[in-house]
């Protein structure tokens, strides 16, 4: 079910848009996530997915908000800025996969698009770790290049970057073969 289609049911449900419940929500001084859940499932009877739809609306707006450039910054923040420069080397060379290449940063996670299709994902994990999942279905994982298995299961292939050299060639390579793929 798409996000859209929850919205739709919620309104056919109870009548009320997201900025009704957002409303709503102000004049009961609700403002934590499982607050609003508890409510909307006891006063609208709302099943969990709905009301999660609701909630995250009401407590992340700000975030769902967010300019890309604001998102990109919360990747970097802190500790993690140390890998600002490579992930921007990493960008650059993306960009020259052709003019559908693109970036789309998210909360969690750096979207690597041919056309808004995803091949691959950038993760700031930590300060001492960059991690790169690749959509490469056709590909055997192989050395560094490990099976993305429960790390995110959006992409085929997951290579950790400790160190920022480690971005080299063949990971590039990867990428390109991914990029290449998108599209079939």
């Amino acid at each position: 079910m798409s996000f859209q289609a929850y919205l739709d049911t919620i309104k056919a449900k109870t009548g009320k848009t997201p900025e009704d419940f957002k409303a709503l929500a102000a004049e009961k001084g609700l403002t934590k996530y499982s607050e609003v859940v508890a409510w909307l499932k006891a006063d609208f009877g709302l099943g969990q997915g709905h009301a999660n739809v609701i909630a995250q609306l009401l407590t992340n707006a700000e975030k769902l908000a967010a300019s890309p450039d604001d998102k990109l910054s919360g990747h970097f923040s802190g500790p993690k800025a140390r890998w600002r420069p490579a992930y921007e080397a990493l960008a650059a060379q993306i960009a020259q996969f052709g003019p559908d290449a693109g970036l789309a940063p998210n909360q969690s996670y750096i979207n690597v698009q041919r056309s808004g299709k995803k091949f691959a994902i950038v993760q700031v994990s930590s300060a001492e770790r960059l991690d790169i999942g690749i959509k490469l279905k056709s590909a055997a994982p192989a050395g560094r290049f490990e099976a993305a298995g429960a790390w995110n299961a959006m992409v085929t292939h997951c290579v950790q970057i400790t160190d920022p050299a480690q971005i080299d060639a063949e990971v590039i390579d990867w990428l390109r073969q991914a990029y290449a793929a998108a599209l079939s």
